[in-house]
């Protein structure tokens, strides 16, 4: 059979930089042929950083965002092709997610923004380009998030053995599979995203290395629940979330200033814990099997922590399952650019809140 070869591109709130994935989906699921990553560097974060606040010229510093991402996108899909020695004439299309600088679905006539300039990126790569997944189910009256539980019903779905599958990025969301049930998720809170913010501020490293960091410190009671009284967390699904909602400043106004930074790291950890933890208990009390992607599942004492959280419950990694978690988002992007050039719809309404199946995506043609 003929290889059916597709891309995904992923740089979630993390801002981080993008996962590169080749997937062929001659065979169902897929085939992951080869995976790249780009690293974001500190100019790029921090004019990424600026945009989620209003700010002097912020249209324009947005377009030239968005074409400096259409380059690094390119370079991603380069790497990649390079690494697997396919060439760019053999690929159906690259689905790019772009970088989210604004996700605000609730605020009355909701709205996401992506960054990316596809024209460009199709320019640079010669490739199809599909772009801006969210919006079609916002118009919808959904959340435009999370659009993954479609994927890992595919991926993961088992007949007998509820499962719930969460991915740990900037946020933390939940899918949970019941079997012969209706498919649902949402986000849970943060993932790595206010640890990361706070590890940068205090140690100068851009993530705590397997929550080392947070280890040396105690878990603070008394913040832990001024955290956790944010009224995000006690709304029902369908729910999504950024960092509209969770940022340095939200921490700050629960601080009282005498904190230990290692203390604080601590009690981050446990908050990405607990959303995660309650979220199972309340809206998939029956799974029992919890798989864990994205880049919090390479956090050990995270992980150690989601296990004593969750007793009775088998608590992995999806790399048990045969599908990489560091590269599974981006592999559903793929797949995602896949179900709207075949013209089906991609997004599950009991997750995102939409008024019904919807095609994902705009395509931007080679």
């Amino acid at each position: 059979m003929t290889a059916e070869y597709y891309i995904g591109l992923m740089s979630g709130t993390s801002l981080d930089g993008i996962d590169a994935v080749l997937a062929d989906f001659t065979s169902a699921p897929s085939l992951v042929r080869h995976t790249f990553y780009v690293a974001y560097d500190g100019n790029l974060r921090t004019r990424l950083l600026d945009l989620h606040h209003s700010g002097h010229d912020e249209l324009h510093r947005a377009a030239i965002l968005g074409n400096d991402l259409a380059h690094h996108y390119a370079e991603a899909v380069n790497g990649v092709l390079r690494g697997s020695g396919v060439k760019s004439g053999d690929v159906v299309a690259v689905g790019c997610h772009g970088q989210t600088v604004r996700h605000c679905p609730q605020s009355g006539a909701g709205y996401t923004i992506q960054l990316c300039n596809p024209a460009l990126l199709v320019e640079l790569t010669g490739i199809t380009v599909v772009a801006d997944f969210r919006s079609r189910d916002i118009g919808a009256g959904g959340q435009g998030a999370p659009l993954v539980p479609a994927f890992h019903q595919v991926l993961f779905a088992d007949p007998q053995i509820h499962r719930a599958i969460v991915n740990i990025g900037g946020i933390s969301n939940l899918t949970s599979l019941a079997p012969g049930g209706e498919v649902t998720g949402f986000d849970c809170g943060p993932g790595n995203m206010m640890m990361d913010a706070w590890c940068l501020r205090h140690t100068g490293n851009t993530y705590d290395e397997n929550g080392a960091w947070a280890e040396s410190g105690r878990v603070l009671q008394a913040l832990l629940e001024k955290l956790l009284a944010l009224p995000f967390f006690s709304l029902p699904p369908p729910k999504s979330a950024g960092r509209e909602t969770f940022n340095l400043g939200w921490l700050e106004s629960c601080l009282s200033g005498d904190e230990k930074p290692a203390d604080v790291q601590a009690t981050l950890l446990q908050l990405t814990v607990l959303g995660i933890a309650r979220s199972v208990l309340v809206y998939s009390p029956n799974a029992a099997e919890i798989f864990l992607c994205g880049g919090g599942a390479r956090n050990g004492a995270l992980v150690s922590r989601m296990r004593a959280a969750l007793p009775g419950r088998k608590v992995d990694l999806t790399d048990s399952l045969g599908v990489d978690a560091d590269w599974l988002e981006a592999l559903a992007f793929a797949w995602l650019a896949k179900q709207v050039i075949q013209g089906i719809p991609a997004n599950l309404p009991a997750a995102t809140g939409a008024r019904g199946p919807r095609l994902l995506g705009a395509i931007y043609p080679k």
